[in-house]
């Protein structure tokens, strides 16, 4: 199978809630699109930078987000940075007050910079004021949610239950731990009363200005999906920068077919952590650990590019090494490791990769696995670690579906 050098893809997406939420409890289907970062519809489009500008803030921002899993603890939450975020728009408070939130599949907490502000990072939007909502009430000391099982570091002050996170790079949020009501979508908008967040009073680091504060969006019981009762949500990331992408939320949003391939998700972790098995390249199975460890991958949406144990990366690239019969060359851009020099890019035929986890095997095309960073140099998207990613770009024109009730990533090949 070929691939053009012209089909360049995502490095990164923004999330922009412009679709309708059709019923308060999900009971079907909501779709909704996504942007791509560096889309001309992106809130933070920058056309000044250049093709080896975007691969280097994709690989930094892989690097950090690895980083971050590989040292985090328990007091320690991943953060998605700037180079590949998704954006969430929503309002907050009676009356509804619009603010902007970094939606971050590594954490569980919802937070917004609140008035009055200790110290607030600087922030472009109209910082949320709690006074002003009819719908705010603060959560006592003694609430079950005042507690180390549903956020980091709980304190309490005057009878106000209180919440601090420390991210790995040194940012941090704290404040009080409240109730408010939430409205999501601008056209017939749903509306959640009693949510429970985080209104920041103290919060400092490399947040980015245009945003209020964060999305949670992991397993845990304070996520945006848990407290709504979402259960089941899928994507479909397409490859061109020029088009949307879409992601359902609800009952409906069941990945099924004749090519559907399901693996479980590992059930001792809070993230979306399935098992890797090995690879083959072509025919050719790559000899791999005789016991591989449960959840060794995460599925992880916002971070670019794949990464594998080291062992296995090194299997993978001895095998393509045997198929791929170009010069071996060094990344111009300093990014990836291993790349080839293809004279002729519209003849060379790459091998198939397969992605063997427990359960199935997901067949990875050309475009899940190569990139072109030139108009002749193309590289393996893959990078070795001791922390495992299924990246974004493993992850386009497939239909990417989540089902937390019976614990299963689906994949089902797709013309998003």
């Amino acid at each position: 199978m070929s691939i053009s050098p012209n089909s360049q893809y995502s490095l990164c997406f923004a999330l922009s809630l412009l679709g309708i939420f059709n019923s308060l409890i999900f009971s079907e289907a909501t779709t909704l699109e996504l942007i791509h970062r560096d889309s001309p519809l992106s809130p933070v489009y920058d056309p000044s930078l250049t093709h080896a500008h975007r691969l280097r803030n994709a690989l930094h921002h892989s690097l950090d987000r690895v980083n971050s899993f590989k040292h985090a603890n328990r007091t320690k939450t991943p953060l998605q940075t700037y180079g590949g975020i998704y954006f969430m728009k929503y309002s907050i408070g009676t009356p509804p007050f619009e603010v902007v939130g970094i939606a971050d599949t590594g954490s569980d907490l919802i937070w917004t910079q609140c008035r009055p502000c200790i110290r607030c990072y600087k922030q472009t939007p109209p910082i949320f004021d709690p006074s002003k909502s009819k719908s705010y009430h603060t959560l006592p000391c003694k609430s079950s949610f005042c507690s180390s099982r549903y956020v980091e570091s709980p304190g309490c002050s005057k009878g106000t239950c209180q919440y601090y996170y420390d991210y790995f790079d040194n940012s941090h949020t704290a404040g009080n731990l409240a109730t408010e009501t939430i409205t999501i979508g601008n056209e017939n908008p749903v509306t959640t009363s009693k949510t429970v967040f985080g209104c920041a009073h103290d919060s400092a680091g490399t947040f980015p200005s245009f945003a209020s504060g964060l999305i949670g969006l992991g397993r845990g019981k304070l996520s945006l999906l848990s407290q709504l009762g979402i259960r089941k949500l899928s994507y479909c990331l397409t490859p061109s920068i020029k088009n949307t992408s879409k992601i359902v939320l609800g009952e409906d949003a069941v990945v099924s077919g004749a090519e559907v391939v399901r693996t479980p998700l590992a059930t001792d972790s809070s993230k979306y952590r399935i098992t890797l098995e090995t690879l083959s390249v072509g025919k050719k199975r790559i000899e791999f650990e005789k016991d591989v460890m449960e959840g060794n991958m995460a599925v992880d949406s916002g971070t670019t590019f794949t990464f594998l144990p080291p062992a296995l990366y090194n299997g993978l690239v001895a095998a393509l090494d045997k198929t791929i019969r170009y010069p071996r060359v060094v990344d111009p851009h300093g990014v990836l490791k291993h790349c080839y020099d293809i004279g002729e890019p519209e003849k060379i035929i790459f091998p198939i990769i397969t992605a063997h986890f427990k359960g199935g095997d997901v067949k990875l095309k050309p475009i899940n696995t190569f990139f072109w960073v030139t108009d002749h140099v193309v590289c393996l998207s893959m990078l070795p670690s001791e922390v495992g990613f299924f990246g974004n770009i493993a992850q386009l024109n497939f239909w990417v579906g989540y089902d937390l009730e019976a614990s299963t990533v689906s994949f089902k090949p797709a013309d998003c």
